[in-house]
């Protein structure tokens, strides 16, 4: 009876090995993304000190200075993005040999050379957020042309990559703004959060890539804007995961993550996006890519959404 046992408890765990096997498989194969993944994750690290206007949004915004008066602690937090806070993300990026999205703000990479060609440097994508973090629906076609290209060509003659991708100030672009990117040779946008796919979006009868951005994983909506705690991103960052993964089952999804030099770069924020890091690499399928990379890989696949909601706007 004794063996018999043995031979039944060998045989049972043979038998959900196989199983467990075959799911592990199984997890793979059900992706809806040309490389095969079942989910997407892509990371923006946001590089805007030193861009910001007099008066930019910060700790110290509900009680401002008279104008024209430097508002010396409120610069002292933007500088921290430049020197502390790129730093750290990167030294975690390279912790989990993972590659992010970098839009990087014109001026920013003027006052900061050394930390622009850092994030360059290490492989990460340089993608655009204009010369300098100021509003840009407000523009003529003209000037909003000079405003986009006169960032990019900046930030290439430091770095050496030319952006294809874009991110307005706080996602207002002009009406303008798709057809100037394409003019610009630029592959996609981020300033649309209707899904969690990429997506085309015809622009004068071409495609043009569009990158699903965040509202809910993102450090300046959440952490700075309403006090959040990071124990608290670290849950959003994981029940987002958690359904996108069951999801993705079924269709393409993407989780996309957003943190900024000043905020994201804290060392309690970037402790919990370690943890989510390291939570979302035990699921099978999960793969971290810059937003270039998926622009590309999804382009020209048949299974790729065409969305034309905007097209009165991109004739």
């Amino acid at each position: 009876m004794r063996k018999r046992s043995k031979i039944l408890l060998v045989a049972t765990l043979f038998i959900g090995f196989l199983s467990f096997k075959g799911e592990a498989q199984n997890t793979v194969k059900k992706g809806y993304w040309p490389n095969g993944a079942r989910l997407v994750v892509s990371v923006s690290m946001q590089f805007e000190t030193g861009g910001q206007p007099e008066g930019a949004e910060s700790p110290f915004s509900g009680n401002p200075l008279p104008k024209g008066t430097p508002d010396l602690p409120a610069e002292s937090w933007f500088r921290y993005g430049a020197t502390e806070g790129v730093y750290r993300m990167l030294d975690l990026w390279d912790k989990h040999n993972i590659k992010v999205t970098s839009h990087v703000v014109g001026e920013a990479a003027r006052k900061y050379p050394e930390v622009a060609k850092a994030i360059a440097d290490r492989g990460h994508e340089i993608a655009a957020h204009g010369i300098a973090w100021d509003d840009q629906w407000n523009l003529s076609y003209k000037e909003e042309l000079k405003f986009v290209k006169d960032g990019v060509d900046l930030v290439e003659s430091i770095t050496g990559q030319r952006a294809v991708g874009y991110n307005c100030n706080w996602l207002r672009r002009s009406v303008n703004t798709l057809k100037v990117l394409q003019e610009l040779d630029f592959l996609y946008h981020i300033d649309d959060i209707s899904r969690d796919e990429p997506f085309i979006s015809m622009v004068r009868n071409k495609k043009f890539v569009v990158m699903p951005y965040t509202l809910r994983n993102n450090d300046i909506v959440n952490i700075a804007g309403k006090n959040w705690s990071p124990d608290q991103f670290l849950y959003q960052l994981k029940a987002e995961f958690d359904q996108l993964y069951e999801e993705a089952g079924k269709k393409r999804r993407m989780m996309s993550v957003s943190l900024h030099d000043r905020i994201g770069g804290s060392p309690a924020v970037v402790k919990v996006v370690d943890e989510f890091i390291e939570y979302a690499k035990k699921y099978g399928g999960v793969v971290f890519m810059r937003k270039d990379d998926i622009a590309k890989m999804v382009k020209d696949d048949s299974n790729t959404p065409v969305d034309n909601s905007e097209i009165n706007y991109n004739k």
